[in-house]
Order: structure tokens, then C-alpha cells, then sequence
């Protein structure tokens, strides 16, 4: 869903583009910090805890990651620097990234973890999904409820509630659980359906 305005928020940001390219960054080179802010929000949820300022800074350094997620395909696109391996590794780090910020808060006890490994088991497989679609040539780009945009804007709004309500981020947590996974479900009856009629027209 949020895909169509991850690629308009993409557009946005060509003076970002600029200057990281300017400075010498590739698509690779953001995607890698990405991750890195993905790690450090991990750890900022596992430490949730120790320190009340980790409280807001776990879903901003997740911001930070998920704005350098969209930042790589700016440039990718500007320049003309998109890349068949660029694609994959993107796409592996956006996975670590999201098994970096769920084991976080599962393992710092924010959420229960029934919850917070559904999320992630959802989470996985919804890349899954769409990768083993586009092998057989059938794009999955939009399809389904929780594509990781809006994973991640959900996750960091909960995370700011839980600031003012304890039990917020488990509540954000099982419904990133239930959509994950019903995003799942809906990419896998539209891959039965667009198959079906490609055998049936072919």
C-alpha cells in the first residue's frame, strides 16, 4: 500500500540524492548504512530499559534506516545506478533489518513472544512470497496489506505510544502479526489467480 508513496517520497528526496552521490555514496553504500541503523535500533529496543532516552531514540535510528532504504532506490534511479546484484542485496538487508528491530523487542521483553516471532516468521515470508512470484515472472509490487513501509511506520508509531502507554509496542507488535501474515495469505490467492490464467491463456 505505502509503496506507491515510498516511490513518490523517493522523488522528494533528489537533493539528499545528490548530496550523498556528490559525497561518493552508491545505492550499495546507503543500503549498508541502512542496516547499520537497523543493528543500532535492535540494540537500542533490547536495551529499552536500561536508559529512558533509548525509549526515543530506538524508533528514530529505525526511521533513519527506513529513510536510507528509500534513499538507495533515489539514487539508484537519478543515476542510473540500479543494479540486478543491487536489487538482491537491498532486498537481504531490508531482511536482516527487520530480524535485527523484532529480535530486539522480542528479546528486551517488549512484546510477548508469540507475537513478535509470528511478526517476523509474517515478516520473512512476505519477501518470500514476492520473490519466489517475480522468479515465475508475476509481480507482487503493492500486493497485500503490510508491505515492510508499513510494517516499519507501525512499529515506530507504537514504539512512541508505548513512551506514554506501557503495552502499546506488544499491541503494534500482534497486529503487525496478523497483517504480515493475512499479506501473505492475499499475495498467495493473487498468485494462484494470475497463475491460473496464464496457463489458461497460454
Amino acid at each position: 500500500m505505502l509503496t506507491k508513496i515510498k516511490q513518490r517520497f523517493q522523488k522528494w528526496v533528489k537533493f539528499e540524492a545528490r548530496v550523498a552521490h556528490n559525497i561518493g555514496f552508491t545505492p550499495n553504500h546507503v543500503s549498508v548504512v541502512g542496516i547499520l541503523f537497523a543493528m543500532l535500533s535492535g540494540l537500542a529496543y533490547l536495551n529499552w530499559n536500561t536508559h529512558q532516552a533509548l525509549m526515543v531514540l530506538a524508533p528514530i535510528l529505525l526511521l533513519i534506516s527506513g529513510f536510507c532504504d528509500a534513499l538507495d532506490g533515489a539514487i539508484a534511479r537519478i543515476y542510473a545506478e540500479a543494479s540486478i546484484f543491487g536489487g538482491f542485496f537491498d532486498s537481504l538487508l531490508d531482511r536482516y533489518a527487520d530480524g535485527f528491530v523484532l529480535c530486539g523487542i522480542v528479546l528486551s521483553g517488549l512484546c510477548h513472544p508469540f507475537w513478535g516471532l509470528l511478526a517476523l516468521m509474517g515478516s520473512l515470508l512476505v519477501s518470500y512470497a514476492r520473490a519466489r512470484a517475480e522468479v515465475k515472472g508475476i509481480g507482487m509490487e503493492s500486493i497485500g496489506l503490510a508491505e515492510r513501509p508499513e510494517r516499519l511506520l507501525l512499529l515506530v508509531i507504537m514504539s512512541f505510544l508505548n513512551i506514554v502507554w506501557s503495552g502499546a509496542l506488544n499491541l503494534g507488535v500482534a497486529v503487525l502479526a496478523v497483517l504480515a501474515n493475512l499479506t501473505v495469505l492475499q499475495r498467495v490467492v493473487y498468485f494462484h489467480r494470475a497463475s491460473k490464467r496464464r496457463e489458461e491463456s497460454g
